[in-house]
C-alpha cells in the first residue's frame, strides 16, 4: 500500500470519528429536551412529549402494557393510563397484538423511558362521540367496568355512571354480576369541564318495552287462548307476560270458585293458559282470564248432578232470601228461605252460617242457565203436628158464678135501670125542647 492510500485512508478515519462524536453530542441534546432521533432503514422518527404515536400491545403484565411504535425501544402504558376507569389488571384493557394510539407522556432516552397514555387519546376522541349521542339521544352499547355505591362505572373513554335507578326497568337489589355485561345506554348528562357523563339503560329498555308492547297488542284479539308466565302477584290480581308484555288477571278471573287472595292459586313463575278479555292500546292494558280458558264447572257439572239427588254442600252466601250452597267448584245452587226449614224463619241467619256443610235435596237442574234450586228441609223429616185443645160445649159449661155486689148488675133489667136512672134527666129535657 502506497504512502498516498495510507493517508487517504487516515483521513477518513478522522472524519469518521469526528461525524460519530457529533452524532452522540446531537442526540444527547435531543435526549435532554425529551426529544429523539431513531434511523430504521431510511425512515426517521422524531418523538417529543405530547405527540400522537400507533402501535402495538407487545407484551402484557399486571400494571402495565408494552408498545412497539418502532422506535429503538418499546413504550410503556401504565395501568392507570389504559383506561379512564379503575382496572384491578392491565389485561383487562388490551390484549396482545392490539393496535393503539397513544400519547407521549414523557421521554428519557438515556435511561431507555418512554412513558405513553392511551387514555388521553381515547377521552379526546370520546368526548367528541359524547357530544354527538347527547345532541341525538341515539343509543349505544357499552361494557360494565365496575360496581360501585350507587351504581355502575363504564369506560366511555371517559368514566361514564350509570345510577342504580337507571340501570333496568324493575328494582335491583344486587348488582355485584353486572361487571362485564355490555348494557345498550343514552348520555342523559354531560359536563365536559368537569368530566361527567351520566348514561341510562333504563331509558333504552323503556323504549324498547313500549316498541315491543305496541305490536304485541296489535297481534293479540279478543277471545285468543295463549298461554303467559305470572310474573307478579298482586291483592287485585296477577299479572302474567304475554310475550314481553304484562297482562291482567283480575282475582275473579282467576277461577271458577271464590278466591280470597291470588296467591292462594298461582304462584310467580307458573305457566297458565289464559283468554284475551280486552285489548286497550290507547291505555296500554291487557285484561286476560285464566278460568276462561279452562273448562267451565257448569260444562262438566251435567254428568254429576240429577234432580232428585241428595248431596253436601258448604253454605257459600247469606241473603235475606235464602242460601247460596256449594256442590261443586263453581258450582252454587239457592236454597230459598221458604226451603230452609220446616219451621218459620226470618231470615236464614237464625239457622245456617256461612261455611255450614248441608245436605241439601236438587229439586231442579238448569245447566244452560247456571241455575240449582235445592231443598234443606227436604232432606229432614217434618215434624209431627202439634194436637190442638178441643173447644167445649156451651152445655157443658159450668154456671156463671153471681157476684154479690151491689154496685154491678150482669142482668139486662139492671143495666137497663142503671142506663134510665143516668140518662133519664137528659131524655126528658131532649123531648121537651122538641
Amino acid at each position: 500500500m502506497s504512502e498516498e492510500t495510507r493517508n487517504q485512508e487516515a483521513a477518513a478515519n478522522v472524519e469518521n470519528n469526528e461525524a460519530v462524536e457529533a452524532t452522540e453530542t446531537v442526540e444527547s441534546a435531543v435526549g435532554n429536551e425529551e426529544e429523539v432521533t431513531s434511523q430504521e432503514g431510511l425512515e426517521i422518527i422524531s418523538l417529543k412529549k405530547g405527540d400522537t404515536v400507533k402501535g402495538t400491545i407487545v407484551k402484557i403484565e399486571d400494571n402495565q402494557a408494552y408498545v412497539s411504535i418502532g422506535y429503538k425501544y418499546d413504550g410503556v402504558i401504565p395501568i392507570r393510563e389504559l383506561s379512564s376507569v379503575q382496572l384491578d389488571n392491565a389485561a383487562a384493557a388490551v390484549e396482545v397484538g392490539q393496535e393503539v394510539e397513544c400519547k407521549v407522556v414523557s421521554i428519557n432516552d438515556n435511561k431507555e423511558s418512554l412513558v405513553l397514555s392511551k387514555r388521553a387519546i381515547d377521552s379526546e376522541k370520546s368526548w367528541e362521540d359524547l357530544e354527538k349521542y347527547f345532541a341525538s339521544q341515539e343509543a349505544f352499547d357499552v361494557t360494565v367496568a365496575d360496581v360501585v355505591k350507587g351504581g355502575l362505572v363504564a369506560d366511555v373513554g371517559a368514566r361514564g355512571f350509570i345510577p342504580a335507578s337507571m340501570v333496568e326497568r324493575h328494582f335491583v337489589e344486587d348488582f355485584s354480576d353486572y361487571k362485564g355485561r355490555t348494557l345498550r345506554v343514552k348520555v342523559k348528562e354531560l359536563d365536559r369541564e368537569n368530566s361527567k357523563v351520566i348514561l341510562s339503560a333504563k331509558e333504552v329498555l323503556e323504549e324498547e318495552f313500549e316498541a315491543n308492547k305496541l305490536k304485541i297488542m296489535a297481534e293479540l284479539s279478543e277471545g285468543q287462548i295463549i298461554e303467559g308466565t305470572v310474573q307478579r302477584l298482586t291483592q287485585f290480581g296477577a299479572f302474567v307476560d304475554v310475550g314481553g308484555v304484562d297482562g291482567l288477571v283480575h282475582v275473579s278471573e282467576i277461577a271458577w270458585n271464590h278466591v280470597e287472595k291470588p296467591s292462594d292459586v298461582v304462584s310467580e313463575g307458573d305457566k297458565v293458559r289464559v283468554k284475551v278479555l280486552k285489548v286497550d292500546p290507547e291505555k296500554g292494558k291487557i285484561s286476560l282470564s285464566i278460568k276462561a280458558a279452562a273448562p267451565g264447572p257448569w260444562d262438566s257439572a251435567a254428568g254429576k248432578i240429577n234432580i232428585g239427588d241428595i248431596v253436601t254442600g258448604e253454605v257459600k252466601r247469606l241473603v235475606n232470601f235464602g242460601a247460596f250452597v256449594e256442590l261443586l267448584p263453581g258450582v252454587e245452587g239457592l236454597v230459598h228461605i221458604s226451603q230452609i226449614s220446616h219451621k218459620h224463619i226470618g231470615t236464614p241467619h237464625e239457622v245456617l252460617k256461612e261455611g255450614q256443610e248441608v245436605q241439601v235435596k236438587v229439586l231442579d237442574f238448569n245447566p244452560s242457565e247456571k241455575r240449582v234450586s235445592l231443598s234443606i228441609k227436604e232432606t229432614e223429616e217434618a215434624p209431627a203436628p202439634t194436637a190442638r185443645p178441643e173447644r167445649s160445649n156451651s152445655r157443658d159449661r159450668a154456671p156463671k158464678e153471681v157476684l154479690n155486689n151491689p154496685n154491678v148488675s150482669l142482668s139486662n133489667e139492671g143495666l137497663s135501670f142503671t142506663l134510665a136512672e143516668r140518662f133519664g134527666d137528659k131524655l126528658d129535657k131532649f123531648k121537651g125542647n122538641n
